[in-house]
């Protein structure tokens, strides 16, 4: 237990004691005494605003950047990735259900594995990782713990990547800022009644993040994890495309490929013909990076936008060639976008 960032002391109802104002993520929290946040990980003590989710990760993993996905940053190398329980979402089709939907507050406070930030960061550079990851549940709601350990990863000359639902607050992000490298932020749909129903949140907020986080100089890719009959319309998809076209052009777009998990178990895996959809739409909106990921065979490589030749063969997670050289294209010298 730690006290918190990013909360004060909201106005008190009569008769309702000190009540305490969440401004971490955009859920904005109004939290009684002795009660938890949306989160599960975040309580009013006393008036104070204490995070459980600190000191102990519940996964921790070497894993290859493509992964997370990041397919512009660092290509090829590992990153050290660690997880709290907990998330801020509660979204119907979450892949690490497991570990995002178990809570403090439903009492699983000492699940995990103590490590300290410098334990982490150690950890990270005996095993080569050139970044540390923040990933598989949300790691908005250990933002503290993150800090801390992002910290020290900068020091030691690793880099910060958040995969994250992007439900944070501005002054969430700006807090990151110093030692947010880059991030990949799910675009979950574009229609805000399915994030209300499937996700328990909007799609406002992340609509931001994106923008906020491209104009702050943090690297940014974006996933949509493509549902049938739930976000799969040629509309919706289309504006989705649009959307980022409209941020940055050189912005990659990851279109996911869902499989049956979770409460939705009953739904079928997306089309082939659909993620070709989706990718059309994307490269026709004027993005120059559009990846399918979640299937085999196609969908994964890097193409100069310039003189059209392959810069990055990939097989899944795996780089066969890089023919990008100082962040430029071996073949026709145009540069780019990313971190390499």
């Amino acid at each position: 237990m730690k006290e918190a960032i990013l909360w004060e002391k909201a106005q008190a109802s009569a008769g309702a004691g000190q009540k305490i104002h969440c401004f971490l993520c955009s859920h904005h929290c109004q939290i009684a005494e002795g009660e938890f946040g949306r989160c599960g990980v975040r309580k009013n003590i006393n008036g104070s605003l204490m995070t459980f989710a600190y000191g102990r990760v519940i996964a921790a993993n070497i894993d290859p950047i493509e992964k997370k996905p990041l397919y512009h940053f660092l290509p090829g190398s590992t990153s050290y990735s660690i997880a709290t329980i907990g998330c801020n979402f509660r979204c119907s089709f979450c892949q690490n259900w497991e570990i995002s939907q178990v809570t403090v507050k439903d009492g699983f406070e000492t699940s995990g594995i103590a490590m300290t930030p410098a334990q982490i960061v150690a950890s990270a550079r005996k095993n080569s990782c050139k970044s540390i990851s923040y990933t598989y549940t949300e790691p908005t709601i250990f933002l503290e713990y993150a800090r801390d350990t992002a910290l020290i990863a900068r020091e030691k000359g690793l880099a910060n990547v958040f995969v994250t639902n992007g439900y944070m607050t501005e002054a969430a992000i700006r807090e990151a800022r110093p030692w947010l490298d880059a991030a990949n932020i799910d675009l979950k749909a574009f229609r805000d009644e399915f994030y209300r129903t499937v996700c328990a949140g909007s799609v406002k907020p992340v609509l931001d993040s994106i923008r906020l986080m491209r104009e702050l100089g943090i690297w940014v890719e974006v996933t949509t994890l493509v549902v049938p009959g739930q976000n799969d319309s040629r509309e919706e998809l289309r504006d989705i495309a649009v959307f980022l076209a409209g941020v940055d052009k050189e912005m990659p777009w990851h279109i996911s490929r869902f499989y049956p998990n979770y409460r939705f178990n009953d739904k079928e895996r997306t089309p082939e013909g659909t993620l070709k959809m989706a990718r059309d739409l994307g490269l026709e909106a004027g993005l120059k990076y559009v990846y399918v990921g979640n299937i085999y065979g196609w969908g994964n490589d890097t193409s100069c936008p310039t003189c059209g030749k392959l810069l990055i063969d990939r097989e899944v997670f795996a780089i066969k060639e890089n023919n990008i050289r100082e962040g430029k294209c071996r073949f026709c010298g145009a540069m780019i976008a990313g971190r390499f």
